[in-house]
């Protein structure tokens, strides 16, 4: 099947502003072609491609496709590059990294790669890989280490985390010690419903994991000011919190029962020649922010 790529440029512009008008006034064209456009499309594949709403979100189809539209406009922008007869323009590339990672060293990577335009999507290290599964991302931090099919997988190294609270919230909740009985009342704070890494802490360093009262707060910087105001304990990244730590505004529940998440790069193999200079930057950054493995070593 031959797409007209007017049109799934049309597409794109809609899911990524949620709206056929913010669409048409990216594109500089009228709502009424950027309607056209997308129906002619949607007739081409078959299909729907865009649930109407506000905001328009794409079904699993028109998801692929404006993916499609970013990969091949990577593939473009490193051909002009390498070919100075071209003119070059910035490619757009959808990426799943998670929340962690974007508040410590992600960032700081994607600075030193100006050409690229960043469509970042924020989900937890365990899922982030099934974006890559559905053909949705180009590329994923992930804590899963086989590769994707398609994807190269490089190992990033691994974020460490530490279950903190705020000295108060300590003598109020943990008087007696950190124990079963107190951490099972004592609030804590999840980030997702995905979020399972304050039960893994507590299963592995006291044998059980209860299921205290908890706030759900999907920040990870919104975390670090939550257990610095008592709401909670949390795991946070240990970069993030580093000098609350130095300084005492947070504490550790125990000493010692740090917990280390490998990461890992995975990327569409496909456009391994167009993401080089982003891969060697994330490698880069990540090497220098986050604690060294065996297998980012090699």
């Amino acid at each position: 099947m031959q797409l007209d790529y007017a049109h799934l440029a049309a597409l794109a512009a809609i899911l990524r502003s949620g709206s056929f008008e913010a669409a048409a006034a990216d594109l500089g064209v009228t709502q009424s072609a950027i309607s056209q456009r997308l129906k002619t499309l949607e007739e081409r594949v078959g299909m729907p491609l865009v649930l109407r709403g506000n905001p328009c979100r794409g079904t699993e189809t028109g998801r692929r496709l404006a993916a499609h539209l970013d990969q091949v406009g990577l593939l473009e922008g490193a051909l002009a590059r390498d070919l100075k007869a071209l003119s070059p323009r910035s490619a757009r590339l959808r990426i799943a990294v998670t929340a962690d990672s974007l508040s410590t060293w992600f960032l700081t990577a994607a600075a030193q790669v100006p050409d690229l335009l960043f469509d970042l999507v924020v989900d937890d290290q365990d899922f982030s890989a099934d974006w890559l599964r559905r053909g949705e991302v180009g590329a994923a931090v992930t804590a899963h280490e086989a590769p994707i099919a398609g994807c190269d997988s490089t190992p990033l190294g691994a974020m460490r985390y530490v279950a903190t609270a705020s000295p108060a919230y300590i003598a109020r909740h943990f008087a007696s010690g950190v124990t079963a009985d107190a951490l099972s009342t004592a609030p804590t704070l999840i980030f997702d419903a995905k979020d399972r890494l304050q039960h893994i802490w507590m299963a592995q360093n006291l044998g059980i994991s209860p299921t205290p009262p908890s706030h759900r707060l999907p920040s990870s910087t919104g975390f670090v000011e939550a257990c610095l105001l008592g709401l909670g304990w949390g795991m946070n990244p240990e970069p993030l919190i580093r000098p609350h730590l130095d300084s005492g505004a947070l504490v550790p529940l125990l000493p010692d029962t740090t917990y280390d998440t490998p990461l890992f790069w995975q990327s569409s193999r496909l456009l391994a020649s167009a993401l080089a200079p982003l891969t060697q930057a994330v490698r880069r950054v990540a090497g220098q922010q986050l604690i060294s493995t065996k297998s980012a070593q090699k």
